[in-house]
């Protein structure tokens, strides 16, 4: 599998795992916008890639640079192409089933046990103070 663009290695491994073709994909270059004056503005740096078998598109233009945009958008399109194909089993679904899991309120027999045990806790350390003789 050879990519117009050195990409990275977990990202390549990724795509030999879902078959990806970078034969299906059309990338076209246009004039970028926004911040940056003269060298975004008048210079072809932006990257529009286009999954064929999929119809998912990538418009990439966070750097100054066209060959960083470009290597950045095809890793985007690679990650894009797994989630439509695996779904829930795909990388930032993980990721995002994580970070709802750690924002859920916890069960109301889960508080109680929690609590429970750092009554303990509070317990041995209050048998820890020094006694008063006076």
């Amino acid at each position: 599998m050879e990519f117009p663009i050195e990409i990275g290695h977990k990202f390549q491994l990724i795509a030999k795992a879902i078959a990806f073709k970078p034969e299906d994909v059309d990338e076209h270059f246009a004039r970028g916008s926004g911040h940056g004056g003269q060298s975004v503005n008048k210079s072809t740096n932006c990257v529009e890639l286009h999954h064929n078998p999929t119809g998912i598109d990538v418009r990439y233009h966070h750097h100054k640079g066209l060959l960083r945009n470009r290597k950045e958008a095809w890793e985007l399109m690679i990650i894009k192409v797994e989630e439509h194909i695996k779904g829930k089993e795909s990388v930032i679904r993980q990721k995002q089933h994580k970070v709802q899991k750690q924002k859920q309120r916890r069960s109301r027999k889960a508080k109680e046990k929690m609590l429970e045990e750092k009554k303990k806790r509070s317990d041995i350390k209050e048998f820890r103070r020094a006694i008063d003789t006076d």
